[in-house]
């Protein structure tokens, strides 16, 4: 296999790393915590208990979608407080059935970091988690949730295939999906959730990553009930029954082999297109690598709940206190032309994101910014991700300049890693260390995390 499809594979094995970090945590709490299914219904807030372990990381400890990891994660953690939610068997506009939310709490979402958590929670403590999801917003108190009539299926023929597409073409499922289900060449190139986070169509072509199942039947409720809080609509009276289940039954034809399932020559083939739509997008490439590198989650600073302040995303301000080697700040990488990267050229950037070299030609250890990994980028690559910072909206966001020690403290904490085996911790602090136009130190007002803490977080 060619180095550059090795390397995409890293990539994709790094992306499944950042978006499973909250799930590993959240299971791992099980360790020295009652197994929920040890626990009975009968235990105080027994519903609140397992939330609060599970999947307030994700979702935010009130529900709210504000989980520590939550910005990390694409699509977003659920807002149990609105109590709208995109996968039911309800009308659209109503509230799920119990069953609807247990389905999801118990085989995940597909193509999401929800996992399924059928071997974790069960019995009265999945009964409880409901009970629980439920009381985190007032819909659940004030209305009843009205379901769907699922009308008798059409059989997969190449007819109902065919009638199919040209449902698809005449309900114009293409301008969100594509004409032949792969995204491109779509017009819907805006949309947005009803939180106001941007919104990516599905490729009907991976029903791998359908979040709910990808029969004709799972393809079926889902037009007939819509995505409630995305852009995706409710098909029910806008399109007959024969059309949906048509079109459901086509939907489910145009799936491609996944690369598990590809032979050599198919994967070379399927590789080789993929580079081809990389090199005609290099911006989208650039956004997906720095979605990957996780490069928001060091070049953002974050609140004491390790929650990152969007509104100074990717400008910097996270400060790291690393043993004998110094204070570090993470430098702006939006495009403001004096604070960020505005009036950095192409060829400083490749300085610094592969040789470490700063702009005024000094040169940065190789940590905490690991660029001797960045440098075997290939040029397309690095020419993407380029592409994409320059697209990133500018915040003024004045970066101090490295703490850093004498030789001496350098070599000496070289020697005690080295030849003594002393570790030393990571400290990360909370706030933007950074200089807005607002304040002269946002730092002061957010006290530093006390160094044990950073000590555990260093291990987890």
């Amino acid at each position: 296999m060619r180095q550059s499809h090795i390397k995409r594979l890293a990539y994709s094995f790094a992306s499944f790393t950042i978006v499973a970090t909250a799930t590993f945590l959240s299971i791992t709490a099980l360790k020295g915590s009652p197994s929920p299914q040890e626990m009975t219904i009968s235990t105080p807030n027994l519903g609140k208990t397992i939330y609060q372990v599970h999947c307030a990381p994700c979702h935010g400890s009130d529900g709210k979608g504000d989980g520590f990891a939550a910005s990390e994660l694409n699509p977003g953690p659920r807002d149990f407080t609105s109590g709208k939610y995109k996968f039911r068997s309800t009308k659209s506009g109503s509230i799920p059935t119990d069953d609807n939310l247990k389905q999801v709490i118990n085989n995940g979402l597909h193509g999401t970091s929800m996992p399924g958590w059928k071997e974790f929670i069960s019995g009265d403590s999945l009964e409880a988690i409901v009970t629980y999801i439920k009381s985190l917003s007032p819909r659940f108190q004030s209305e009843q949730a009205s379901t769907v009539t699922v009308s008798d299926p059409i059989p997969v023929s190449e007819k109902s295939i065919a009638a199919g597409k040209e449902a698809y073409d005449k309900l114009q499922c293409g301008e969100c999906h594509g004409a032949d289900g792969t995204v491109k060449g779509i017009t819907a190139t805006d949309l947005a959730d009803d939180w106001g986070n941007p919104v990516m169509p599905a490729n009907l072509t991976e029903s791998w990553t359908f979040r709910t199942g990808s029969s004709p039947a799972d393809i079926y409720l889902r037009l007939k009930t819509g995505i409630d809080g995305s852009p995706m609509p409710s098909y029910e009276g806008m399109a007959s029954e024969q059309d949906l289940w048509n079109v459901a039954n086509y939907v489910s034809s145009i799936s491609r082999k996944p690369v598990w399932n590809m032979n050599p020559v198919e994967l070379q083939q399927y590789y080789a297109s993929l580079e081809s739509s990389h090199k005609s997008n290099p911006v989208e490439r650039g956004k997906y690598l720095v979605a990957v590198f996780g490069c928001d989650q060091c070049h953002s600073p974050a609140d004491g709940d390790r929650k990152l302040m969007t509104q100074y995303r990717m400008a910097g301000g996270q400060k790291w206190t690393i043993g004998p080697y110094g204070d570090f700040y993470t430098p702006n990488l939006t495009s403001d032309k004096e604070t960020g990267l505005g009036n950095w050229t192409d060829e400083q950037l490749r300085n610094a994101l592969t040789k470490g070299i700063r702009k005024d030609g000094s040169r940065a250890l190789p940590f905490p910014m690991p660029w001797t990994a960045y440098a075997s980028l290939s040029n397309d690559d690095l020419n993407a991700l380029i592409a994409y910072l320059r697209t990133i909206p500018p915040v003024y966001n004045k970066i101090p300049e490295p703490n850093q020690p004498n030789i001496f403290s350098y070599l000496w904490g070289k020697f005690e890693m080295l030849i003594l085996k002393n570790d030393h911790p990571l400290v990360v602090y909370p706030g933007n260390a950074g200089t807005t136009k607002s304040t002269s130190n946002v730092e002061s007002t957010h006290p530093s995390i006390a160094s044990t803490t950073g000590k555990k977080e260093n291990e987890q």
